[in-house]
């Protein structure tokens, strides 16, 4: 594996940074891989702007914030306008259609899932986009396992709830796995 750098950016509530310190801890604790996760909040804790940075690599890690991803994760407009642009050229760019309508080209593998839309179908608790987001992402660039989020997943979700997330994780996955581009 080489260094691969990520943003996930979205809004408050929407469980991005969770989702960024379960990727982080999947690739250090179970995949012996380096990684940072660092985050920013807009204003408000929910309904406003956060990131999270997230660099998983097989070397040293000396900085831990994202100029270029490889990996753009954008699940509000607000956060795709600001980003789009940012991302490394032949990178991947994840979005969900419920929230963000992509009106401009970026130079990136675009993938567009329609998360939310099949998380209430299926799952029924919007709580656990960030979780189907990381099952998609998973999928998409087998950046770890997902045994290894799994294993993350029964540490840092209550018992009640793991099952929840495991289904939100597989759906992501089966999304992506059926992805058009």
């Amino acid at each position: 594996m080489s260094r691969k750098r990520l943003i996930f950016s979205g809004s408050g509530g929407q469980g991005l940074i969770t989702a960024a310190i379960i990727l982080a801890e999947a690739a250090v604790i179970h995949e012996g891989l380096n990684a940072t996760q660092s985050q920013s909040y807009g204003a408000a804790a929910r309904g406003g702007v956060t990131r999270s940075d997230i660099i998983i690599s097989d070397t040293q890690i000396d900085f831990p914030k994202v100029v270029n991803p490889d990996i753009l994760v954008c699940l509000t407009q607000e956060a795709y306008n600001a980003t789009y642009h940012i991302i490394r050229p032949g990178g991947l760019l994840l979005t969900d259609p419920h929230f963000v309508d992509v009106q401009a080209k970026a130079d990136a593998r675009q993938v567009r899932l329609a998360l939310y839309e099949n998380i209430m179908d299926r799952i029924g608790r919007p709580i656990v986009l960030n979780i189907c987001m990381l099952g998609a992402l998973q999928e998409l660039t087998g950046l770890v396992g997902r045994d290894s989020l799994l294993k993350v997943l029964e540490t840092r979700v209550p018992a009640r709830f793991f099952e929840m997330n495991k289904a939100a994780l597989e759906l992501g996955a089966e999304l992506a796995a059926s992805a058009e581009e």
